[in-house]
């Protein structure tokens, strides 16, 4: 069983003809609207790797939240978990242009009534071995109790550092596993993409943690204290980028939860988030547990 302690999102995605520079305006091609949130995009990525996913946020109490979670239930993530509270749901507005690459602006909504209490429960009768996932779209105050809460239980907690804050270092210093992107990495140590293994390898010696850098088309890389690795991505023709990452996060977490060691769950989870590039949208394109064992062999 994995926990899931994030956020829950409707996405608005408008296609674009290239991103817009501050000021500019520029004409698009399609609109649609998507379940989102990086706790929830995790969350179903797990459930479609095959593992049992209970889901710990908040929606509001608009026209969204059904939407919001819709692919969550008819998936079957446990969403008996969720709170609603009076007012709007979280909202992320994303512009995708011709290349896949992609935009994001967040509105919390719901999302920011999230606080120790959500930990605390979230945590409630978890114990060594279990699978904690967390992300930083909701305040830090729940995801700092939830780290808290996961090392005195012995709890495997893995925090994806977007979208990076002010107080993710210090955060971060306190999972058990850290996946960060090439920038968010950066800010996280100060170190360009020219001392990646170094920097990955002097941070997870020095925190005694495991440290994964997503690296796009060139796939991902682990840093543990006693070593290093690469696992490659597969080559495609990317549509979108926008769940690449979500979908990396769930799938690993599946293979970990699912008993694989971390390089088996890496790879896995690398192809993945390659075919979550080759459909628009973030969770629709989440692929299934079938799809990435046959892209495996």
């Amino acid at each position: 069983m994995i926990t899931v302690l994030g956020s829950t999102n409707l996405d608005l995605i408008g296609t674009v003809s290239r991103i817009p520079k501050p000021g500019e305006t520029v004409p698009g091609n399609e609109f649609s609207m998507a379940a989102g949130g990086k706790g929830a995009n995790q969350a179903l990525a797990a459930r479609r790797a095959g593992a049992e996913v209970r889901m710990f946020a908040a929606a509001g109490t608009d026209s969204f939240a059904d939407e919001a979670l819709k692919l969550l239930r008819a998936d079957g993530v446990d969403l008996s978990h969720v709170r609603i509270v009076e007012g709007a749901t979280g909202i992320a507005m994303i512009f995708v242009d011709e290349a896949g690459e992609n935009v994001i602006a967040i509105l919390p909504g719901a999302n920011g009534t999230m606080g120790r209490a959500d930990a605390d429960a979230a945590l409630e009768g978890l114990g060594i071995g279990s699978v904690l996932m967390l992300q930083q779209e909701i305040p830090q105050a729940a995801t700092e109790r939830a780290l808290e809460l996961a090392k005195a239980q012995g709890v495997v907690s893995i925090l994806n550092t977007a979208p990076f804050l002010k107080t993710t270092k210090a955060v971060a210093e306190q999972a058990s596993i850290v996946i960060a992107n090439e920038t968010e990495f950066e800010l996280l140590t100060g170190a360009g993409v020219d001392r990646l293994d170094a920097a990955m390898t002097d941070w997870a010696r020095s925190q005694n943690q495991t440290v994964i850098v997503t690296l796009g088309p060139d796939g991902a890389r682990a840093a543990t204290p006693t070593g290093s690795f690469a696992v490659p991505a597969m080559k495609v023709d990317p549509v979108d980028t926008v769940g690449a990452g979500d979908t990396f996060c769930g799938y690993l977490a599946a293979g970990l939860d699912r008993g694989f060691d971390l390089e088996a769950a890496m790879r896995r989870a690398a192809v993945a988030a390659s075919l979550a590039v080759l459909k628009p949208g973030a969770p629709p394109a989440v692929p299934y547990l079938r799809d990435v064992e046959a892209a495996l062999k």
